[in-house]
């Protein structure tokens, strides 16, 4: 007699609640092998790619194409094939799959009764609870993982005739490009990231375009739709009077959608961040008159923040409000916040204490770049010691950036302008940063918030 197995959504390696379902690679009905690939899973921070735990058939798969899947529940059923190889018993996957773990509480995040080998996820960021003597793991990759924490790349998986790695589909999918119509350039015929935006950009392969062929019959159809009523749209009535577009009392919304991915994350780190942290900014001028030409901009803030830092240890800290104690950091790791389509990320730029102006272009360029193909890994996303908010690449003077526990305070770089400055016989034109530094206060006072964004500003006013 067969038997069947429920597989559950482990924790990804990114200690979250849930996950966002990108891609199957089978249906129901499918036979599938040991850890073949059985679905794309996009997380806050990257797009993973799940092989199946087992050998057999596909009876049920656990909701569609960009549903929520928490951590822990059903991911998909199977109907074991026992002439086919399976994970022997007991056998370590590097991941937990929490299929009897309790769905944990949304508020605190702890499951009704404790387990040493059970998923275990909160609104704080989730982890695998297990004995003190198991290994621990790195991995962000759900497989056999038995001999090594090394973190697997990901694979090109040809889906329906197209190669391509899941963070290449998740991003065809929001950019409404159709993979089948794209040319590809990469390895063994694989599509990369940069072949799905130059297909957005030019427009060459957009789901649903109709084919050449079809194309003259369209112009005919679009007259009848322009000409119906319900679909135009006027200002005013035909009394000459605004036009309302609802009833009177009845408010204008648009349809509701779920936070998904890096958004959804991106929610609960602000809320949580804003019940934990006592925050108070600051905020000043950095006058950068003296610069002379070539200077980095991003490099200048970092080395800034940097000299900062060791001047104030107090701001380069970890706070834990619970225990009420302090870590202040030998090294200085930065959060460089990423702004992207998807949402916030807040990349770590490491040993920026170490590095030249050329080192922290090149970090800074890394990141991003991997930030931006989806490729980063969840390791890089963590651990800073203080953050950098450079939004005036875009506008704004001042702003209230957030702090995010466990760290102590985040800077933010406003728009460069011209200002009079006054000086010996009269005014001149000088170039300023406009700069904020929020600090939690109840690990820092307002003094030495005051004392490191003093020390920023003197080093931004060097010439080089």
């Amino acid at each position: 007699m067969s038997e069947n197995k429920n597989f559950h959504l482990p924790d990804l390696g990114e200690g979250l609640p849930d996950a966002t379902i990108v891609e199957w690679f089978v249906k129901v009905g499918d036979v599938i092998e040991l850890d073949a690939p059985l679905v794309s899973m996009e997380t806050a921070k990257a797009v993973v790619e799940v092989p199946s735990p087992f050998s057999g058939k596909v009876l049920k798969l656990a909701g569609g194409e960009g549903d929520i899947i928490p951590t822990g529940s059903v991911l998909a059923q199977f109907e074991l094939d026992p002439n086919l190889p399976q994970r022997a018993d007991g056998q370590d996957t590097g991941h937990s799959h929490g299929h009897a773990a309790p769905a944990p509480t949304p508020s605190t995040g702890q499951p009704a009764a404790a387990h040493p080998d059970k998923v275990v996820a909160s609104d704080d960021g989730g982890e695998i609870a297990k004995p003190a003597a198991e290994r621990d793991d790195a991995g962000t990759v759900v497989g056999a993982m038995q001999s090594s924490n090394a973190v697997h790349a990901e694979q090109a998986v040809a889906v329906g005739g197209v190669k391509a790695v899941p963070a290449v589909r998740a991003t065809a999918r929001k950019l409404g490009v159709d993979l089948s119509r794209v040319r590809a350039t990469g390895a063994d015929g694989a599509v990369t990231m940069a072949d799905v935006k130059q297909a957005a950009a030019d427009g060459s392969a957009k789901i649903g375009a109709a084919p050449a062929q079809a194309a003259v019959a369209a112009p005919v159809a679009a007259p009848v739709a322009a000409t119906r009523p319900s679909e135009s749209r006027t200002p005013l009535s035909a009394a000459g009077r605004p036009m309302r577009t609802q009833p009177p009392g009845v408010v204008a919304k648009g349809q509701p959608e779920p936070l998904k991915g890096v958004r959804r994350n991106m929610a609960r780190v602000m809320a949580d961040a804003h019940s934990k942290v006592v925050p108070t900014t600051l905020n000043d001028d950095a006058d950068i008159h003296a610069w002379v030409p070539g200077n980095d901009v991003t490099a200048r803030l970092v080395r800034s923040i940097v000299v900062a830092c060791q001047k104030v240890p107090a701001l380069n800290a970890w706070f834990d409000g619970d225990a009420l104690t302090r870590t202040l950091h030998n090294q200085v790791d930065i959060g460089i916040a990423v702004d992207t389509d998807d949402g916030l990320f807040v990349p770590a730029l490491r040993n920026a204490d170490m590095l030249d102006a050329r080192g922290i272009r090149e970090g800074v360029n890394r990141l991003r770049e991997q930030v931006e193909s989806r490729s980063i890994s969840a390791s890089e996303l963590s651990g800073y010691t203080i953050s950098l908010s450079n939004f005036g690449m875009f506008a704004g003077r001042y702003a209230t950036p957030v702090v995010v526990p466990p760290c102590v305070a985040i800077v933010g770089a406003g728009r460069a302008r011209h200002q009079m400055t006054p000086v010996m016989g009269g005014v001149e034109a000088h170039k300023v940063i406009p700069l904020s530094v929020t600090f939690d206060h109840r690990a820092a006072t307002g003094g030495e918030a005051a004392r490191f964004l003093r020390a920023m500003m003197d080093d931004l006013a060097l010439a080089s």
